[in-house]
């Protein structure tokens, strides 16, 4: 509450009008002994009552001169005054009677007002939004916890059935191997039994028989042993314990959800993995190439999954310190690709393990051939129409004309009857180039060829 306190006109009442407090006129006697002895002797008002009073415009007096109107306006000082503070305290200070200066006072605190209120139209607003965006916030903290839960039980759906549909892969898996087992069980008892009769039938033929029933059975029995020897069968289980389970191996989609895990129950073969590539046993100096590996399983079926330890020397058999540096890189479906390039011709030997087990073909040698040669000259149709008739120009293929021309022509000797290149005779473009180095003779009538 604003306070208007009226000075008994003194220096000392005026120090203590310009540091009064806000405060009620209640509060008076809280404030500090010093405050209170500086202004025992003045009178306070709420604002309230000078307001009801300048609304029944009721003349305000000034309070260093209790009997003077305040009518003029100090400038200087920013305060109303009267006519006596104009002459003593306020002496050439600029003023102005209150109803002069109150227009453009007044106009001042209405731009304020109006923008203080735009202030708080915008602060409105802005609370109105932040009101809205929390509304907002909770409405879609609940929407996407509602999303969360969907998923979250979705997800639990689809791992519980993949779960269930590996334990019934397991259950399967476990029968396919207790069948095949059983069946070599019967098969080898079957057998094992007949091994038997047979044995017991010709020990008691032996030590029982005479010569002559001996004899007439011989033939019999030989050949039911032979039968019995002759069948092939497996000295080992024909299905062993592995099955392995790899949490981290991908299983696709299960109602609409990724999942990991895998039941692994094959297991790779060195001797049925298969090296595959056009450049398996060549290669070229200084040329990246390569070959491909695929791993296959006991049963000669693709193993469908990387993984495995792959290891590749490629040593010159002439040069054992020119060993190459092959890249193994694993495609993660049962293949691998073996790049290289050698840096020196010559013969290698190279050899391919998986699991310390040589594959199938390995070792093998690579026949590693020079850097391919380009061809200096010019694949032309005849050095007569190459060169623009120069009789100078001549071409590896040999051929000539009449009139001193040292060069091919159609139809002439040597041509050979299609276009071919004139540094070689090589009638394949994208071959390599075979011709030995020329002479200097030729080297500038080839060179000559060239530029024309």
């Amino acid at each position: 509450q604003l306070l208007e306190v009226v000075s008994a006109g003194d220096k000392e009442g005026e120090k203590a009008f310009s540091s009064c407090s806000i405060t009620r006129s209640h509060d008076v006697s809280l404030l500090p002994s010093r405050r209170q002895k500086k202004t025992a002797s003045h009178a306070v008002t709420e604002l309230e009552n000078t307001k009801d009073c300048n609304q029944a415009r009721q003349p305000l007096f000034c309070p260093s001169h209790p009997t003077e109107e305040l009518r003029l306006f100090c400038e200087q000082c920013d305060q109303p005054v009267c006519r006596d503070c104009v002459v003593d305290r306020h002496r050439q200070h600029p003023y102005d009677f209150i109803g002069n200066v109150i227009h453009r006072h007044g106009d001042a605190l209405r731009e304020l007002l109006k923008s203080t209120q735009q202030h708080m139209g915008t602060l409105e607003d802005v609370l109105g939004q932040i009101d809205d965006m929390g509304g907002a916030i909770c409405s879609r903290t609940e929407a996407v916890a509602t999303e969360i839960c969907l998923f979250a039980s979705g997800y639990v759906k689809a791992i519980e059935e993949h779960r269930d549909r590996l334990l019934k892969q397991l259950g399967d898996l476990k029968v396919q191997k207790e069948n095949l087992l059983h069946l070599q069980k019967a098969q080898l008892q079957q057998l094992l039994l007949d091994m038997r009769t047979g044995v017991e039938f010709t020990e008691h033929l032996l030590m029982s028989g005479s010569d002559l029933e001996i004899l007439i059975t011989k033939g019999v029995v030989a050949s039911r042993l032979g039968k019995l020897n002759s069948v092939a069968y497996n000295t080992h289980p024909s299905v062993d314990d592995r099955i392995q389970f790899s949490p981290r191996e991908r299983a696709g989609q299960c109602c609409g959800y990724e999942v990991f895990g895998a039941i692994l129950n094959k297991v790779v073969d060195p001797a049925r993995c298969t090296l595959h590539g056009e450049d398996l046993h060549s290669a070229r100096q200084n040329e990246l190439t390569g070959f491909t590996l695929l791993c296959n399983d006991t049963m000669g079926e693709r193993m469908g999954r990387g993984g495995e330890a792959v290891q590749v020397t490629i040593t010159h058999k002439d040069k054992r310190d020119r060993a190459v540096k092959p890249t193994v890189c694993d495609n993660g479906d049962g293949t691998y690709h073996i790049s290289y390039s050698p840096e020196e011709p010559g013969l290698y030997a190279v050899c391919v393990c998986v699991k310390g087990q040589h594959v199938q073909g390995s070792p093998f040698t690579l026949m590693v051939k020079n850097k391919f040669r380009e061809h200096q000259g010019v694949f032309h149709c005849c050095t007569f129409c190459s060169s623009g008739g120069q009789k100078a120009a001549r071409c590896a293929c040999g051929g000539t004309m009449p009139g001193g021309y040292q060069g091919c022509g159609h139809g002439h000797k040597g041509h050979p009857g299609c276009p071919h290149w004139s540094c070689c005779g090589q009638v394949k473009e994208s071959s390599e180039c075979l011709g030995g180095p020329p002479s200097d003779t030729s080297q500038r009538s080839l060179l000559r060829t060239v530029a024309l």
